[in-house]
């Protein structure tokens, strides 16, 4: 999971462009499988607040999409909240799915050092800093996400973890991009 990230302040049309007409179309369809989205027009705006990383990951995310906290099937109250919003590999929000959101961690609760990447299998595994009473929860976050060792993840990690060893990346570029494997390696001593 990404190291802390500060919530992403709503930006000052949202209301005008996704929240209003996101709750007009919610009362007139009351019935539909899936809210219009409108949201995916600040997509951008999220991105730069996750500093352009997954949430889930913690890794760059180019192509990244926006992830319902608590799902919509859960609280279609919640379709156009910004404040639920986080951005997102897409395959991680679709194996997120409909999972409700209190048996996930929210990415803007995490605190530094939850989570650590172990060379050199590159296994995200939770740390004893975790809390006892959200230890649980926060293994499961790593299986229903597939973050732990799933290959999708781990290539990306290797390729970070490469790129840095082949010194086509800095310590400091890949704190930015990739900043759970720069822990790893500062913790390793291959600073």
């Amino acid at each position: 999971m990404i190291p802390p990230v500060q919530p992403v302040p709503e930006p000052h049309d949202f209301e005008e462009k996704v929240r209003a007409p996101g709750r007009q179309w919610l009362a007139t369809h009351p019935s539909a499988a899936r809210p219009k989205d409108y949201w995916t027009l600040f997509k951008g705006t999220l991105a730069q607040g996750f500093e352009n990383r997954c949430a889930y990951c913690a890794m760059y995310e180019p192509v990244g999409t926006v992830d319902h906290f608590a799902s919509w099937h859960e609280d279609r109250s919640q379709a156009y909240s910004w404040e639920n919003y986080r951005y997102c590999a897409q395959w991680i929000n679709a194996s997120k799915g409909k999972t409700p959101a209190d048996k996930l961690l929210d990415p803007y609760t995490i605190k530094d050092g939850w989570f650590e990447i172990h060379l050199p299998s590159l296994h995200l595994q939770v740390s004893n800093r975790v809390p006892d009473a959200l230890r649980e929860r926060a293994a499961y976050v790593l299986e229903r996400l597939h973050l732990r060792k799933d290959e999708r993840v781990l290539r990306q990690r290797r390729e970070w973890y490469r790129m840095f060893q082949d010194k086509e990346v800095s310590l400091k570029g890949l704190r930015k991009k990739a900043p759970l494997i720069a822990m790893a390696v500062t913790r390793a001593g291959r600073s």
